[in-house]
């Protein structure tokens, strides 16, 4: 159940077997069914998670009721609302099982105790913090300087493995435009190949 976790932590520090078992000890497994939430709007977020298995979706409505999709969260990608968990706040944002999914999750109070444990753990999820937080950046310049055309090739080129296991309006949502707009996308595309 933690060799995956165990492969993750690895890509970002090098952790003792030891240091491994303290680390993974509080964490529990969560079985999610597709389309099924493991946090809903106006919930206080009181878990980081692992995906272990699965595909969800992490989104918020906007004012008119279109639903945008932050990021997707598959096999070795960690899932939480961070604001809401670091803040203990009602929630905006939704997370839903796209697929049936197993998700590690953490709670707050058993992360910061491995912080005064493990000072290895706060070294973790401050390389991940900032991997988080250059990922996001590209995301924004890409989605303020790029066109449609441009953002849907990117996505496809960096995540080959998720668009086959997204519908068209996931796809569509996750870019900021309407699906019908991206099936001429992606028409446009096919006639270039």
């Amino acid at each position: 159940m933690y060799t995956a976790l165990r492969n993750n932590i690895n890509k970002h520090i090098r952790i003792s077997d030891e240091d491994f078992a303290q680390f993974a000890a509080p964490f529990y497994l969560q079985k999610v069914a597709k389309k099924q939430f493991l946090l809903r709007e106006g919930q206080i977020c009181k878990f980081e998670g692992f995906v272990n298995k699965g595909c969800l979706r992490v989104y918020y409505l906007d004012e008119n009721g279109f639903e945008r999709i932050l990021y997707f969260a598959i096999e070795d990608w960690w899932i939480t609302d961070i604001d809401s968990f670091t803040n203990n706040i009602p929630s905006i944002l939704n997370i839903e099982a796209l697929e049936d999914s197993e998700v590690l999750l953490i709670t707050q109070p058993y992360k910061e105790a491995l912080y005064e444990q493990l000072p290895i753990v706060e070294k973790l999820f401050r390389i991940m913090t900032q991997k988080t937080h250059v990922a996001l950046q590209r995301r924004m310049i890409s989605s303020l300087g790029k066109t449609a055309d441009e953002r849907y090739v990117e996505f496809i080129e960096k995540y080959p493995q998720l668009e086959q296991r997204l519908t068209q309006q996931q796809v569509a949502a996750y870019l900021g435009i309407s699906h019908e707009f991206l099936s001429k996308i992606r028409k446009k595309l096919s006639r270039h190949k």
